[in-house]
């Protein structure tokens, strides 16, 4: 359980962080906490403004409006890379969001898309909302998004938290589209990064083993010699053709999924082999087997079905 530091440990938590913080009026106890309790805080919630032009922006913040009153988060990030803070405790900026939402950011875990609203989220986040019209096309700059960064940074960092914990409103409530211009993703990598924890490693499938049917490659290699042409009656010819060739008893052009009289040849010499079984005569004619089959799976990386 994570409880708010005082007023003055937040803003130290920023400015060792090196975020450029402008003290607005009396926001250390500016706040809604008549309104219910702030904490315990689970996380970082990131908002676009819909505004242009900093000061009024941050008098909206602020102040907030008659139909909601402020603060409207604790801190406002302008175009210039300044947090102004305006609020410390309950604020109006995150509303109700989904209940599961907040577990899995509890758990350490990838939230699930947010389809509830019914959990108030102004107890359990602190919030930033940043001076940005929230059309897509209104720019993002770099000295900004660095704040939003280091503020989000500086938040965990005092908690203990990785960026799992820091969310766009986009994340928490139903029908919500901020902050709109940059990725979650990309900014939650970038406050991992500063924080110094490694990217989480990308685990690849196992490759899987070519399976070989042997009924279908016997099939192939009683009509393909006698076949015109070359056709490929069976695409596993090629995995048998490749090991053929890694076991130098067929030249590489005669790897091309016809079972010919190449291939025929190759597989004898195969089966005759120690390796292969050590047959003889007629066990030796090139038409595969299961026994020299999975010899010659094992041998090189495939497995067969009879």
């Amino acid at each position: 359980m994570a409880t708010p530091p005082p007023a003055r440990t937040f803003l130290q938590c920023l400015v060792d962080e090196g975020v450029s913080v402008v003290e607005v009026g009396d926001w250390e106890t500016r706040n809604r906490n008549h309104k219910g309790p702030w904490g315990p805080v689970h996380g970082v919630m990131i908002h676009h403004t819909v505004t242009s032009g900093s000061a009024r922006t941050v008098d909206l913040c602020r102040d907030g409006h008659a139909a909601l009153p402020g603060p409207l988060c604790h801190g406002v990030i302008t175009k210039d890379g300044r947090v102004h803070l305006v609020g410390y405790g309950r604020a109006n900026h995150a509303g109700l969001g989904d209940d599961d939402v907040l577990r899995a950011i509890i758990g350490g875990e990838t939230p699930p898309a947010d389809n509830e609203a019914n959990t108030d989220g102004n107890r359990y986040f602190y919030g930033f909302e940043c001076e940005n019209l929230g059309d897509g096309d209104d720019p993002w700059p770099d000295v900004q998004l660095l704040a939003i960064e280091k503020a989000a940074a500086a938040i965990c960092r005092e908690h203990g938290w990785t960026a799992r914990r820091v969310i766009g409103h986009m994340e928490w409530q139903p029908g919500k589209v901020d902050p709109r211009g940059f990725t979650m993703a990309g900014m939650r990598a970038r406050v991992d990064k500063r924080l110094g924890v490694p990217p989480k490693p990308v685990t690849l499938p196992k490759p899987q083993k070519p399976v070989v049917d042997l009924s279908k490659l016997v099939a192939a290699a009683r009509s393909n010699p006698a076949a015109k042409g070359t056709p490929v009656t069976y695409a596993g010819v090629r995995t048998v053709e490749a090991a053929l060739v890694d076991a130098g008893l067929l030249d590489k052009p005669y790897s091309d999924g016809h079972y010919g009289a190449a291939t025929v040849t190759a597989y004898a010499k195969w089966q005759r082999s120690k390796a292969g079984g050590s047959y003889t005569g007629s066990d030796a004619d090139g038409i595969p087997g299961k026994n020299s089959l999975t010899k010659l799976g094992a041998k090189y990386g495939f497995t067969i079905v009879a």
